[in-house]
């Protein structure tokens, strides 16, 4: 089957001609540091499109096979299979020299990272594509993107679902069809370059057990420590550091890496030392004692504050009886090029926010009568940054959606001075998309004279500040929200997604509580930071597993160098619910023209239920400053 659109006289696949290995895994659970592989199926395919391999075999993991209701792999049905090990070297040649794709990429990547580590050997993969993020690029009009979903979407049959190797043989379907929507719209391909990766560098710590308590603040000289307080210890000690640590600990201390402003006390016995945690406690006025001080102290520690508990409200979901309301706005204030460092203040306390039901229709009437471009998906191309994000601007208030890149959804273009020499302008008038200029935003046509496919349920378009409440049916286990950044895909730089999770302070719990690509999940595992393709990025949250103390996660992005927001332009969200859920809500975020980060966006507790802002809000300064903004720094 030819992976080119010859509708488009499309002369070569160029940029889309590539052996590929087809890779899913059936495991005993999520965790990919925790859990085993029960089974895998590879299917090799050449940069012509037709199949060249094909493998498969169950596994004994040598442990509980987990949800066997979801898998269907018993003990009995695992008893004889090879163990991974018995098999890696078959599998690391079928994907020798080829791009590994899979629905969810990272988690199938991951999981054979893993077990590739537990049998010594390398995982010989250096780039891998997820038909899930390659998806989201397409925008087909479906309820969501799961692997079944987009199968019936293509026309693939699906015989077995949970069946590595029938999975697999749907996965080629879908990579053919996706591909040949990629050289339709023109797409460039979201591939994840793969370092090799030893299993010290990509297995996260041991959870670190989150402290019970609320910090009291700083010990007060002469008094007794109190349960909750931040300590942290630097340079030589008596006893070993581990044993410091643990006695803490137990009293219900809040053990810490690093210093900030909210630190209790500094445990060191060289208060004169060049270190980074002494020269940061002297400059944020941390109190300093001496071990046998500290020992002295530990003997008498004093009751704290339980934090209270973080749960998640079930909120109904009901259709509505018109319109719903995304909001309130709430004010967002506008960055300058002396941006202080963010002290990410609580939500204000504005009228109630809506909870937010099933999404509106795209063919609602009272939609379209009162906002003309309620369900068009309109791109912008040309003018400045500031033109252009005056204009996105314009678009969201007329109930349109701004999209930043060319996708399947695109049902209008917008054409700015300049535009017309992106390169995008070819396949747009190959598509016959209707371009107009500005002006068309003071009185747009009712409806498009392209039909584009839409999703029967479209999602919330969130205004800067817009804030939603995000929904738990009832009876149904609260799924991941997953908070996608996505942008114009470009050279030149690196875009970095973050997360933190705060407590009532606004601040980190703990260094672990920043999650970062150097540290892509949070030890416990309810954050994750899942890269898609060099111009995507989410943050997985498992709300319903916060810590106790976890109040608010930020979600923010910076670059890497001297260059700004300003060149890059806007950054989309989206948040899901679940992996492959169709959005809920989309915000498109213009900053100004000089930040080199910017905060995306919040999910913060209010009372019963959790809530998403969409923030964009910029700042001048590097990652750095934001990081320490929030109680993060460097250990010795």
């Amino acid at each position: 089957m030819s992976l080119a659109s010859t509708s488009l006289n499309v002369p070569s696949l160029g940029d889309y001609a590539y052996d590929w290995a087809l890779v899913d895994v059936e495991t005993s659970g999520l965790m990919a540091r925790r859990d085993r592989v029960l089974s895998v199926a590879v299917i090799t395919i050449g940069p012509d499109g037709e199949q060249t391999g094909e493998f498969s075999t169950l596994l004994n993991p040598g442990c509980d096979p987990g949800p066997v209701e979801v898998h269907g792999l018993t003990v009995e049905r695992l008893h004889g299979a090879p163990t991974f090990d018995q098999v890696a070297g078959r599998i690391g040649a079928m994907l020798q020299d080829r791009v590994l794709v899979a629905h969810h990429a990272q988690f199938d990547y991951d999981f054979l990272a893993h077990e590739f580590a537990r049998a010594r050997m390398w995982l010989p993969v250096s780039q891998r594509l997820c038909t899930l993020a390659l998806n989201r690029q397409v925008d087909p009009p479906t309820d969501d993107m799961k692997l079944g979903t987009l199968a019936a979407h293509y026309g693939v049959p699906q015989q077995r679902a949970h069946d590595a190797l029938d999975d697999t043989r749907v996965l080629a379907g879908i990579l053919r069809a996706s591909l040949r929507e990629a050289a339709r719209l023109d797409l460039p391909l979201p591939l994840v370059t793969c370092p090799p990766r030893a299993e010290s560098q990509f297995t996260p710590n041991p959870p670190k057990t989150p402290c019970a308590y609320r910090n009291p603040g700083r010990l007060v000289p002469g008094g007794p420590l109190q349960q909750g307080m931040k300590v942290a210890i630097t340079g030589e000690t008596a006893h070993a550091r581990a044993e410091l640590v643990g006695r803490a600990v137990a009293t219900g201390l809040n053990m810490m890496t690093s210093v900030s402003r909210h630190t209790s006390l500094l445990v060191t016995n060289e208060p004169g030392s060049a270190s980074a945690k002494a020269r940061r406690a002297l400059a944020e006025g941390v109190p300093v004692v001496d071990e046998h001080t500290f020992l002295r102290l530990l003997a008498d520690v004093r009751p704290g504050t339980v934090h209270e508990a973080t749960a998640v409200a079930v909120v109904p979901v009901a259709e509505p009886e018109a319109e719903p309301v995304v909001g309130p706005v709430e004010p967002v204030p506008t960055a300058t090029s002396a941006a202080p460092v963010p002290q990410a203040s609580a939500p204000p306390t504005a009228a109630p926010v809506v909870p937010v039901p099933a999404p509106r229709q795209p063919s609602s009437s009272v939609g379209i009568l009162d906002k003309p471009l309620a369900g068009r998906r309109v791109l912008v191309l040309g003018g400045t940054h500031a033109d252009a994000a005056a204009t996105r601007t314009q678009i969201v208030g007329l109930g349109g959606s701004a999209a930043i890149n060319l996708s399947a959804s695109v049902t209008d273009v917008v054409l700015l001075p300049g535009g017309e020499g992106d390169r995008r302008m070819s396949r747009i008038t190959a598509l016959g998309l209707p371009v107009h200029d500005v002006q068309w935003l003071t009185a747009p046509t009712a409806a498009s004279p392209v039909e584009t496919a839409l999703r029967l349920q479209q999602p919330y378009v969130m205004p800067r500040g817009g804030v939603i409440d995000l929904p738990m049916p009832h009876g149904s286990p609260a799924p991941e929200w997953y908070v996608t950044a996505g942008w114009a895909p470009q050279s030149g730089y690196e875009i970095d997604v973050v997360a933190f999770l705060l407590d009532e302070d606004e601040q980190v719990a703990y260094d672990g509580d920043f999650v970062f690509y150097g540290a892509p999940e949070s030890p416990a595992g309810t954050v994750r930071l899942l890269t898609g393709g060099p111009a995507e990025q989410t943050i997985a949250l498992d709300l319903a597993s916060l810590p106790p103390a976890t109040r608010k996660v930020v979600i923010a992005a910076a670059i890497d160098g001297a260059t700004t927001f300003g060149t890059v332009g806007a950054i989309q969200i989206g948040v899901a619910a679940g992996s492959s859920g169709a959005p809920l809500a989309r915000a498109t975020l213009d900053a100004a023209t000089t930040e080199r980060t910017m905060l995306l966006a919040e999910i913060y507790r209010r009372g019963p239920v959790w809530r998403l802002r969409a923030v964009g809000q910029g700042y001048d300064h590097g990652l750095d400053v934001l990081v320490r903004g929030y109680g993060v720094d460097i250990a010795d």
